[in-house]
C-alpha cells in the first residue's frame, strides 16, 4: 500500500513540476513572440488560465498530503489543550464534507460541460482542462477521511505547528 502510495505522490510531484515549467515556457514563448515578431498565440492565454486551475488544485492536493492546509486557527487558541484531538476530528470531518461536495457538484458541472461541448480553445474541449475540479477535490475528500479515520483511533499525523 505504501509502494502504491509513494507512486502517487510521484505522480502528483511530476504533474505540477510538468504543469508549471509548460505555464513558464509558453508565457516565454508568448513574451518572445509579442516583442520581436509582433505576434502571438490565440490559444496561450485560455491555456495558461487552465493551467492555473491545475496548478492550484495540484498544489491543494499535494498539500493535503500531510495536512498542511492553509487554516484559520482561532479555537485551538481559545480552547484548552486537552480539546484540540476533539477540534482536530471536527476539523477533518468538516473538511473532507465540504471537499466531498465540490467534488460532488463539480462532476455535474463537467458533465454539463462535455454535453454543451464547449472549447476552452482551438479543438480542446473544456471539459477535458477542468476535469481537474472533480479529481481533485475527491483526492483531498478522502485524505481527510483518511485524517479522520486515523485519529479516531488514536493514529493520525500530528499537525504542523503554526509558523510564527
Amino acid at each position: 500500500m505504501t509502494a502504491l502510495l509513494r507512486w502517487l505522490h510521484r505522480i502528483e510531484d511530476g504533474l505540477i513540476v510538468a504543469v508549471l515549467l509548460f505555464m513558464i515556457l509558453l508565457a516565454v514563448a508568448q513574451i518572445v513572440l509579442r516583442n520581436f515578431f509582433g505576434t502571438s498565440l490565440v490559444w496561450i492565454e485560455p491555456l495558461l488560465q487552465n493551467a492555473v486551475l491545475w496548478i492550484g488544485l495540484l498544489g491543494a492536493m499535494i498539500a493535503s498530503r500531510k495536512d498542511e492546509h492553509i487554516r484559520i486557527d482561532v479555537a485551538s487558541t481559545l480552547l484548552p489543550e486537552k480539546y484540540h484531538p476533539f477540534l482536530t476530528i471536527g476539523v477533518d470531518l468538516f473538511t473532507a464534507f465540504i471537499c466531498g461536495l465540490v467534488a460532488w457538484y463539480s462532476v455535474g458541472f463537467v458533465i454539463e460541460e462535455y454535453e454543451y461541448a464547449t472549447p476552452a480553445f482551438a479543438e480542446v474541449p473544456s471539459w477535458l482542462l477542468q476535469a481537474i475540479i472533480p479529481v481533485g477535490f475527491t483526492v483531498m475528500a478522502v485524505r481527510y477521511v483518511l485524517l479522520f479515520l486515523m485519529a479516531l483511533v488514536g493514529k493520525r499525523p500530528r499537525m504542523q505547528e503554526p509558523v510564527a
